[in-house]
């Protein structure tokens, strides 16, 4: 692995804004960013919900900050995040439903990154 691919993190989440784990994933995922990592977010299943419009606006597990301000702040220091396409058609949601900057991508995306040597996190 070159030192390159191993600057790489996916994190993969199933938690939706039911769940503190959501807020967990996206508290680690920005620190990964701080720390100098590229870091791609893959959401299924009831994560889906966090990147509804208007879906992670209550959503806050203390002393983290709001659902909605881990997601802003990872995006805009430029995390990824990907939607898987099955998870998004099952509760009825089109690209238009989910907040700016969100790609609904299949999961090969994800399993490029690994297979580059990218370290993976599950939540």
């Amino acid at each position: 692995m070159s030192q390159e691919n191993t600057r790489e993190l996916v994190v993969l989440v199933t938690r939706g804004i039911d769940h503190e784990l959501s807020s967990v994933a996206f508290t680690i995922a920005c620190g990964a960013i701080t720390s100098g990592l590229k870091v791609y977010v893959f959401l299924t299943s009831t994560a889906i919900d966090v990147v509804r419009r208007g879906g992670a606006e209550m959503t806050q597990v203390s002393p983290l900050d709001p659902l909605r301000s881990l997601i802003a702040d990872f995006m805009a220091r430029g995390g990824t995040v990907w939607a898987c396409p099955p998870c998004v058609r099952a509760r009825g949601y089109a690209p238009e439903h989910l907040i700016d900057g969100v790609t609904i991508v299949g999961a090969s995306a994800m399993h490029e990154r690994l297979k580059a040597g990218a370290a993976a996190l599950s939540f």
